[in-house]
């Protein structure tokens, strides 16, 4: 995907999966394929406990679905995956390595986002070389375990001062994206809503639907 066709991708997207404890195979392509038919802009591959060669098949899978549907595919923290499957770029937490160093490796051509959880991260995150930022965790989530829900006054927040595009996150789903999107929030990422549905390919309807888009 050239630069320029995946900062629009960037600035149009809505919907954002990323994955967690999903199992590979046929099955893995079944639910890529559908969830991006449904919806879903983007996809990041989060499996924080796998070793790096699973974790490359796993990438593969996802690269070939994003091909398959013009979407973007996003590599968690590991530079050297998103480096070796052409990933579109890399998301990185607070804790993880810096932005500068991800620049440096996947080059100016990357996407690459970053987590916030405070004001200062998100203005902060303004003034390093990175293109979006995550907003949560809004809600508590089993996802991030430990830490504390940020509420919605940090999306109000970022309704009003973010100048990148932002994605609400954390604990979003059907019963509460609507209180997420009346407090600011036009793009949203989740985990569980989707990738733990009966219907996966309905919840990312539903959740498109709630964003109006």
């Amino acid at each position: 995907m050239r630069p320029q066709e995946r900062r629009a991708r960037l600035d149009g997207a809505r919907l954002y999966l990323v994955s967690g404890g999903l199992g590979g195979g046929p099955g893995l392509d079944r639910f890529l394929d559908e969830v991006l038919s449904a919806g879903v802009d983007i996809l990041q591959l989060r499996e924080k406990e796998m070793e790096a060669q699973p974790l490359l098949a796993f990438a593969e899978q996802f690269r070939a679905a994003c091909d398959r549907h013009h979407a973007l595919f996003i590599v968690n923290d590991r530079v050297d995956v998103a480096l070796a499957t052409e990933a579109d770029g890399v998301h990185l937490g607070q804790r993880d390595l810096s932005p500068e160093f991800a620049r440096a490796v996947l080059g100016s051509e990357a996407i690459i986002g970053r987590s916030t959880h405070a004001p200062e991260e998100i203005r902060r995150a303004h003034a390093e070389p990175v293109d979006y930022v995550a907003v949560g965790p809004v809600h508590e989530t089993p996802t991030k375990p430990g830490r504390a829900a940020v509420g919605l006054d940090l999306v109000r927040l970022a309704a009003a001062e973010a100048t990148l595009p932002w994605f609400a996150i954390g604990g979003i789903d059907a019963a509460t994206v609507t209180g997420v999107v009346a407090a600011g929030a036009r793009r949203i990422a989740v985990v569980r809503a989707i990738g733990f549905a009966p219907d996966p390919a309905a919840a990312a309807r539903e959740m498109r639907s709630a964003l109006g888009a």
